[in-house]
């Protein structure tokens, strides 16, 4: 039965979660339930721990990508390759509410931790697996990364222009859309144990099913119009006008333009109000019909004019738009300091750090304090004496086999 703890901190406290994925997708889902009071102990091979750990730049040789992802955590070192390691997880998993993996399918089964094996060990035990092509199927065992989800659910073949290769959106958006799914997956799971006494269960999370879920109509709109999706730089069926846009000084501006009082407003905004009588511009069906045109005229006005006038006179007119952000401007911004989307960690040996800061916002059931993330096997001994009544004997002879 799993152990339940006062709660202390943050609408997660009481809930215990084993992390033993890797890099990206696993391990922010952990991430998103340790932000909100969950107690997450990342379990980590000896010696070298998560590879996200030396992932990207660095400050005093601390990886700093770690230390956003691995925020709110504990760490424990455990060789789950060895069967000593294997047992001694299986003695975890009765304590834990959660046990998150994203190891390539098989792997667990391969060591006798799968879903299978753990479950008669703790009834209530929830399981979130995320692999790139799920856990059954024909390409199951296939290894997959972030750019091949995306290019495997179609989404790549529409990013981009039509005359040049697909591009990749700039961060890792089918690892971070699974983490979302599988931190939901967890929650509803919880909630089906816990409120409607369902008992745990298994989660399959797929990179590749949770990017073709976000893909609009794309689906849809094959099945019965025969219409396939392609690459068409910034246009889209829904926004006519609406691209990113160049300002005189070289930045862009991003504009989206759909539904027809909101054009209205636009001409008024250009000074051009005869453009909302036109025949050609009436509905957002004519504009589209005539896209080019219509984006050349909103092109040529922001271009030729003043980056603050510009600005100045969109806000007035509540015209959707935004300057395309860098992270300087992000930093700079006062909406992002008037709502602390920046938070700071102190860090003990780089200070303060400043990070994206928890989401969603709850009003009664906020995320916890930042807390920074543990070194490798930090919380080792706690966890093995605590849980397992491990002695001091016993760990100096589970470091010898290099088994912590």
């Amino acid at each position: 039965m799993t152990d339940k703890k006062e709660i202390k901190e943050g609408p997660l406290s009481g809930i215990r979660v084993l992390e033993l994925g890797t890099m990206v997708a696993g391990p922010v889902c952990g991430t998103l339930l340790a932000d909100f009071g969950a107690e997450v102990i990342k379990v980590e091979p000896p010696g070298t721990g998560d590879p996200i750990r030396k992932s990207g730049p660095a400050v005093d040789g601390e990886c700093l990508y770690w230390q956003v992802e691995g925020r709110n955590k504990e760490s424990i070192t455990l060789n789950l390759r060895t069967p000593e390691g294997q047992q001694i997880l299986r003695d975890l998993v009765p304590h834990v509410d959660v046990v998150i993996e994203n190891f390539k399918p098989g792997t667990m089964k391969k060591w006798g931790l799968d879903y299978e094996c753990l479950a008669p060990l703790n009834s209530r035990l929830v399981m979130l697996s995320v692999s790139g092509f799920g856990q059954t199927g024909p390409y199951a065992e296939r290894p997959s990364y972030d750019r091949i989800a995306l290019a495997f659910a179609g989404f790549l073949n529409m990013s981009g222009y039509p005359d040049r290769p697909p591009i990749r959106p700039g961060t890792a958006v089918a690892d971070y859309q699974s983490a979302l799914f599988g931190a939901f997956g967890v929650m509803i799971a919880l909630y089906f144990r816990d409120v409607k006494d369902g008992g745990g269960q298994h989660i399959d999370c797929s990179l590749y099913e949770s990017i073709f879920r976000f893909t609009d109509i794309m689906a849809a709109a094959y099945d019965k119009l025969g219409v396939t999706r392609e690459r068409s730089g910034n246009k889209h069926f829904a926004a006519a006008p609406g691209d990113h846009y160049e300002t005189i000084d070289g930045r862009y501006l991003c504009l989206t333009v759909a539904a027809t009082n909101v054009f209205r407003r636009l001409c008024g905004a250009l000074g051009r109000e005869e453009l909302a009588d036109d025949p050609k511009f009436l509905e957002h069906a004519d504009r589209a019909a005539h896209y080019d045109e219509i984006n050349t005229i909103v092109a040529d006005w922001i271009k030729a004019n003043p980056v603050d006038y510009v600005c100045a006179a969109l806000e007035g007119h509540s015209i959707p738009h935004s300057l395309i952000f860098t992270i300087q401007d992000i930093f700079e911004d006062p909406h992002y300091e008037a709502r602390q989307t920046i938070d700071t960690v102190e860090h003990p040996r780089l200070g303060k750090l400043r990070m994206q800061s928890s989401q969603p916002r709850l009003s009664g059931s906020p995320a916890i304090t930042l807390k920074p993330a543990p070194d490798l096997g930090q919380q080792t001994n706690k966890v093995m004496k605590d849980w397992l009544d491990f002695d001091d004997e016993k760990l100096e002879q589970l470091k010898r086999n290099n088994t912590i």
